[in-house]
């Protein structure tokens, strides 16, 4: 009995020590931004993204799995109101709605594969990587029985303006090692920053992940305008009565101008 103690105390200590602990991966992720931060200007019409990489190894790369690589943009997130029209007595109204306690301004996911060949349903929940799962969770107790055609139009919506987004097979991987994603940001974009996930995959499951942001801010005179909007909204909106009427007035001194 006594010996059968010994053996189960010294098994645990072994099992505690520094060398068994949970062994770090044999892959990770090494990458970097073609660029750190974008600025918005009255000109902006969009911007291109460039996420790039490498995988470095402590271990001969598994033979009987294939890596894959998911790369991740996504905007600020903010609640989100989606509300359903219907006709009640020839007249267009909101009858119902769903809370989302957060939805991301913007979302794009890249991949070597399909997601759904390369990513558990397990990882995708957990790590939210898939487009439906960016969504947040609803926020306070659902109105409808149903709340899946809310966010499936929400979802429509915003692929259509290019706010969301999935690319199968647009992270180009090289000899396993290497890889690239190009996103194209579009012009209607959300000051904030903008957080970059890049995933390893082997087997449906998450080897190694790596994040980081990138900043989108108002520059230049925009960005004076906002701020102002934003900090000084009584200041901001005297200044545009005044320049408003300042504007009507040299139109009018001008047209007089024409006429004589």
């Amino acid at each position: 009995m006594i010996r059968a103690l010994a053996c189960a105390l010294t098994l645990a200590v072994a099992l505690a020590a520094p060398g068994h602990a949970a062994d770090p991966p044999n892959e990770r992720v090494v990458a970097g931004l073609g660029a750190d931060s974008i600025g918005i200007t009255a000109a902006f019409t969009g911007s291109q993204v460039l996420i790039y990489g490498a995988v470095k190894r402590t271990a001969p790369e598994p033979e009987d799995t294939p890596l894959d690589v998911v790369v991740t943009l996504e905007g600020p997130a903010q609640p989100l109101t989606i509300r359903k029209k219907s006709r009640e007595m020839g007249i267009w109204v909101n009858t119902s709605k769903v809370r989302i306690a957060a939805a991301p301004s913007y979302y794009s996911v890249a991949s070597t594969r399909p997601l759904k060949q390369i990513l558990s349903p397990e990882a995708d929940a957990t790590q939210r990587i898939s487009v439906p799962k960016a969504l947040r969770a609803f926020e306070g107790p659902l109105e409808v029985a149903d709340a899946r055609p809310y966010t499936e139009a929400m979802l429509t919506i915003r692929e259509r303006e290019g706010l969301y987004s999935a690319h199968e097979g647009a992270v180009h991987l090289v000899e396993d090692t290497l890889f690239r994603a190009d996103f194209a940001l579009p012009a209607n974009l959300t000051e904030g920053d903008y957080k970059t996930r890049i995933f390893l995959l082997r087997g449906g499951q998450v080897v190694d992940t790596f994040q980081t942001a990138i900043a989108v801010r108002r520059v230049g005179l925009e960005r004076l305008l906002f701020v102002m909007a934003q900090d000084h909204a009584p200041v901001y909106g005297v200044l545009s009565l005044i320049l408003a009427g300042f504007a009507g007035w040299a139109a009018a001194a001008a047209f007089r101008l024409i006429r004589n």
